[in-house]
């Protein structure tokens, strides 16, 4: 990696196969899902007034996100618009196709960006593929998809990469000589089939095509895919970091990109980024939306700058609200360094959010209008996410009813408990003096701990609706925004926050689930199981009449093995105790008194006979 002369490069970690999976037109592919003959139409989401999202062929007629139906509809009149403002679909989707990528998961980690991205570490995957590698015939290898069946997999060839690769020169190297099978080549390599082997499987059994990247952290898988779009994957190549004074293709891929569009690096960040460079601030566009502007300022431009180094950035980029150690963060990010890890796959969302935008918003009335709306879709996307049936309540003892962790209106219960709510506002700049606004995207938030009454499932939506706006969100509003002359706003966000998974058997929930407990206790504790009877079973009539043929071991009558109050005689001492004779440990023979009992009929010596009768005595 190229070392900055006014400071130290940081240090790579390139242990990690990490694959990036971006569904393509993911809005669009759900309706198309749901109606393949929209496939081969230009087809468009609209949310409000405006279009969110469209398919490939609706973008080859000049269609595009975040434009006007009215502009639409001019550039493409036999464009089909469908409304997308009910998110309950993408959302269900979103989770289905979650959890067909999760099972090819072994160490559990896969993580969710939004509705449409995932990502997957296959460390464990590739480091086991890689050790069954037979180096004289790379061409004809195996994938293993599991541990314990060798047979679940697919054949590929290890020596040539699949699919497109950063830089294309790279695409086709190949891997000849046995000594580099512990490089990172050869990992990218077997992480490039299998993300092509994923991403047929998924188009294949869910309809869905995505673009891919694969690389060794999540900044660069991420920005590595999207090169080759729709329904392409594309492997940034090694050398990532070279000798000193040059520079890898991890840097050299990521210079070119405006730094606004690195990961990590968000709107304001980037805005002081590029007035820093620039001396000014960079001129925006009317038309261009979250946080795009007329001129680019690469991550090379900033990376090269000779006044920026980590304690600079983090004195330019530092300060009240921003994380600690923020330039270290980014000095990082600009040299194409990620060490954050891929978070482990969760059963519920860490967060719920629900939010809406405005032309205008600027009066009490219209606010707690949004507000009831926006507590109403949040409400019930809690009743959603977070609710489960319980399969099994009618063997639920009634201490376990009533139990906090159950609840049994509806047979449904809690399976995460968020406990912070959050009131988020994105208000207007005033006018300037030429009646030009300046653009912005900075919201306010204020936090709060969720009120408990919103997890009772005996009050009906609405009522939990008006209770939350009354006592929590509007409280907060009023906090947020204690002017009087009223405000602009052009966004308002409601969410659930800090979530803790509620009784449960996982690795994370807060206890555990009693009345699950008390469902499964019987069939747990029936190994050991106590029951009272009259009587012992009864030996078998062959047993006692010396049949010599008879199978072993016997089984009582229940299906349990042998009992300690059966004698059962060996070929051998069959004919000492008809004698009356026991064998001792050293094998002399002794006289020993056998008793028959009168109740039961089993047999035993004489020494054994008192502790036997306590057994009926205490049976009876």
């Amino acid at each position: 990696m190229e070392a900055s002369r006014h400071g130290r490069a940081p240090k790579r970690k390139d242990d990690r196969i990490i694959i990036h999976f971006d569904y393509d037109c993911f809005y669009a592919s759900v309706f198309e899902a749901e109606n393949p003959a929209l496939k081969s139409l230009p087809l468009a989401v609209q949310q409000k007034h405006i279009i969110v999202t469209c398919n490939y062929e609706a973008r080859r007629r000049g269609l595009h996100k975040l434009q006007l139906i009215s502009e639409a509809k001019k550039l493409c009149p036999d464009v089909v618009i469908v409304l997308g403002e009910d998110l309950t679909r993408f959302r269900n989707a979103s989770r289905q196709l979650y959890n067909f990528i999760r099972q090819f998961s072994w160490n559990n980690k896969i993580e969710r960006l939004g509705f449409d991205e995932v990502f997957l570490d296959v460390t464990d995957i590739i480091r086991y593929n890689v050790e069954l590698l037979n180096a004289n015939d790379l061409t004809n290898s195996f994938f293993c998809l599991s541990q314990n069946d060798p047979t679940l997999g697919f054949p590929y060839n290890a020596a040539e990469l699949a699919g497109h690769a950063y830089p294309a020169s790279t695409a086709c190297r190949t891997i000849a000589d046995s000594n580099e099978l512990d490089n990172l080549l050869l990992r990218l390599h077997l992480g490039s089939h299998l993300a092509q082997h994923l991403r047929a499987q998924l188009e294949e059994h869910k309809g869905y095509t995505a673009t891919v990247g694969i690389s060794t952290s999540k900044l660069l898988s991420k920005l590595v895919g999207n090169l080759n779009k729709p329904n392409g994957q594309t492997t940034l190549s090694p050398p990532y970091e070279t000798s000193e004074g040059t520079t890898g293709n991890a840097t050299a891929f990521i210079d070119g990109h405006e730094i606004g569009k690195i990961p990590g690096i968000g709107f304001k960040l980037a805005q002081r980024l590029r007035e820093h460079i620039l001396q000014r601030a960079a001129a925006i566009g009317s038309g261009l939306v979250y946080g795009g502007t007329k001129e680019n300022v690469t991550v090379r431009d900033v990376r090269t700058h000779p006044t920026v180094n980590p304690e600079m950035l983090e004195r330019l980029l530092g300060g009240p609200g921003s994380p600690h150690g923020i330039g270290v963060k980014v000095w990082q990010l600009i040299h194409a360094v990620d060490h954050s890890k891929v978070g482990q796959a969760r059963e519920v969302p860490s967060q719920i959010s629900i939010e809406d935008s405005y032309i205008r918003l600027d009066t009490m009335e219209e606010v707690l209008r949004e507000l009831r709306m926006l507590a109403k879709s949040l409400i019930k996307r809690m009743h959603l996410d977070l609710l489960e049936e319980n399969d099994d309540d009618a063997g639920t003892p009634p201490a376990a009813e009533h139990s906090k962790e159950c609840v049994s209106l509806g047979r449904r219960r809690w399976i995460a408990h968020p406990k912070t709510l959050r009131l988020s506002t994105r208000p207007r700049p005033p006018l300037n003096s030429d009646g030009t606004r300046a653009r912005s995207f900075n919201r306010i938030s204020r936090s709060a701990p969720l009120p408990s009454f919103i997890f009772s499932l005996s009050e009906s939506v609405d009522a939990l609706t008006e209770r939350l706006v009354s006592e929590a969100l509007l409280p907060m509003f009023r906090k947020l925004h204690p002017e009087r002359s009223g405000w602009d706003l052009s966004l308002v966000n409601v969410a659930v926050t800090n979530m803790a998974d509620a009784a449960g058997d996982s690795k994370t929930a807060t206890g555990r689930d009693i009345s699950n407990m008390f469902r499964n206790q019987a069939e747990v504790l029936k190994e050991w199981r106590v029951e009272d009877r009259p009587v012992p079973p009864d030996v078998s009539t062959s047993v006692l009449n010396g049949d010599t043929d008879m199978p072993a071991p016997i089984r009582s009558t229940d299906g349990r093995k042998g009992s300690e109050d059966l004698l059962v005689p060996s070929q051998e001492s069959r004919t000492g105790l008809e004698r009356g004779e026991w064998d001792s440990d050293d094998g002399a023979e002794e006289q020993v008194s056998v008793l028959t009992c009168e109740v039961c009929g089993a047999i035993m010596p004489a020494f054994a006979m008192l502790a036997h009768q306590r057994f009926h005595e205490l049976g009876d």
